[in-house]
């Protein structure tokens, strides 16, 4: 379980491909740290660390995570947002994240707000009932508040700090990022459905 606060940018060094797996080996000041079968959020998804050394990282995507993810579309160069898990002593300063990515959104417009920017993604209509004004979501394993909430879109805006020390900066019309709808809702939208049938 995550909180959606980048710790660390990390940088995909290498890419094998295993039958219909890929594994990324990824640089960052905190692989040295990280510990072999240790879960680590990896642009909001959930991966565990297979190999480490001091300066980088191993983790394998299964075909299930390449294909409700961005990740094969991972180069060698990619900037990755790292978060490790949430310590159940520590201050939860963004929301409750699993890793679990539900779909790809896509950059639809982003504006530079002189100080911040602001971003339009759009998401699939299924996905709506999932989506309230002012709620949680995850993009990219960040924890952001939406607004202008429409059935298929959401806005985010985005502070210096986080444009610097995230790859948002990366981000721009037509890119695709991972997005993670909050675990609250799809538990309060699964007991309605259930209480309906």
């Amino acid at each position: 379980m995550f909180t959606g606060i980048i710790e660390y940018k990390g940088i995909v060094q290498n890419i094998v491909t295993n039958g219909l797996n890929k594994s990324f080996t990824i640089s960052s000041d905190i692989s040295k740290e990280l510990k072999v079968d240790q879960s680590v959020a990896h642009s909001g998804v959930c991966l565990t660390v297979e190999r480490k050394d001091d300066a980088n990282h191993t983790v394998t995507a299964i075909e299930e995570t390449l294909k409700k993810t961005c990740l094969d579309d991972w180069q060698v160069g990619t900037v990755v947002n790292i978060e490790r898990c949430m310590l159940m002593n520590g201050r939860l300063d963004g929301h409750i994240v699993q890793g679990h990515v539900d779909d790809v959104a896509i950059c639809a417009r982003k504006t530079d707000r002189e100080g911040s920017w602001e971003y339009t993604f759009t998401f699939h209509e299924k996905f709506a009932h999932l989506v309230i004004e002012k709620g949680s979501i995850c993009i990219n394993g960040i924890s952001l508040t939406c607004f202008n909430v429409t059935r298929n879109s959401l806005d985010v805006a985005i502070v210096p700090f986080t444009y610097t020390h995230t790859n948002m900066q990366d981000v721009e019309t037509g890119v695709k990022v991972n997005i993670e709808f909050d675990v609250l809702g799809k538990y309060i939208s699964r007991m309605n459905e259930l209480k309906n049938n």
